[in-house]
């Protein structure tokens, strides 16, 4: 077809009746546009409302003892953020218990993601099953599980079944993530370091490891925010432990400090930052 062919073909379309349908269409286009972005708009500000409200009540000055209502605007509550021992204890228990359960569960959880990729064994398809069980099952469940085999083997409930408890559900969590990074390993690079004499565990540790470290590095601080969050199946193996998500719902019969909320929005700047650094050293690695 010539140019001149062409010219005239689009003269005719824009000025015949196919140039009003087109007109409607991309109008139709322009306006789901718009639509889509206000429902996305609307979403985000339905997720994000009670964290900005979080953060807002953190400077709040109230009058009595619960800091529901807006009375004015301070910093002591930041110049302060460790005015209540058993707040800050029981943040420190929480931190402690989030950081040796998702270590614990991040070894774990990395070798069967390894051995499941890597290895093909009889009843693998099984060891999918009960990795996806802990994933599905309510906590409640989870929870009054564990509590009925904690005491079934005659243990005190405490510290250390939360956090057997916590690497329970947490090592599901690691072994998907990781194992969804180890399936676009390239295996070949094992195969090259043990054909230049490289053994087993030197090809691991020089090899295959730091390829899926950021994987791992993911899977750990999804793992590290559910142990710190985690209430329902605390709640049931903590005995007289109190970590921070059972001092909070304490707290709403008692009294509710700004401290709350100070510290709860700490937790999310650090959180940000955290991930923000590890999303630049990701784009880093990759050019």
């Amino acid at each position: 077809m010539t140019t001149e062919a062409g010219a005239a073909i689009a003269q005719t379309i824009d000025h015949g009746g196919l140039a009003k349908p087109g007109r409607n269409i991309r109008g139709t286009f322009k306006l789901g546009d718009i639509a889509l972005r206000i429902i996305a708009g609307l979403v985000l500000l339905y997720l994000f409302l009670p964290i900005l409200v979080i953060v807002i009540f953190s400077f709040n000055n109230p009058a009595g003892k619960f800091n529901y209502t807006w009375q004015g605007f301070t910093f002591d509550n930041w110049a302060h953020p460790f005015k209540y021992p058993a707040l800050t204890d029981a943040l420190k228990l929480s931190l402690n218990v989030a950081a040796v359960s998702t270590v614990i569960a991040g070894v774990l959880g990395t070798l069967v993601a390894v051995a499941l990729v890597r290895q093909r064994f009889r009843g693998s398809k099984a060891v999918d099953t009960f990795l996806v069980l802990p994933l599905t099952s309510p906590e409640v469940v989870m929870g009054a599980s564990l509590l009925t085999l904690f005491l079934d083997l005659g243990w005190a409930t405490g510290y250390a079944t939360i956090v057997i408890a916590h690497v329970a559900f947490e090592i599901s969590f690691i072994a998907m993530t990781v194992r969804a990074r180890i399936r676009g390993f390239d295996w070949t690079l094992e195969d090259a370091s043990l054909d230049l004499g490289a053994g087993p565990g030197r090809t691991f540790f020089k090899v295959t490891l730091p390829l899926i470290v950021p994987g791992i590095v993911a899977a750990a601080m999804l793992s590290f925010a559910l142990s710190l969050d985690d209430f329902i199946i605390t709640y049931f193996v903590s005995g007289s432990t109190v970590t921070y998500p059972l001092y909070v719902n304490a707290a709403v019969k008692a009294a509710v400090p700004p401290q709350i909320n100070v510290l709860a929005t700490a937790i999310l700047l650090i959180s940000l930052l955290l991930l923000a650094a590890g999303t630049l050293y990701r784009r880093k690695r990759s050019t």
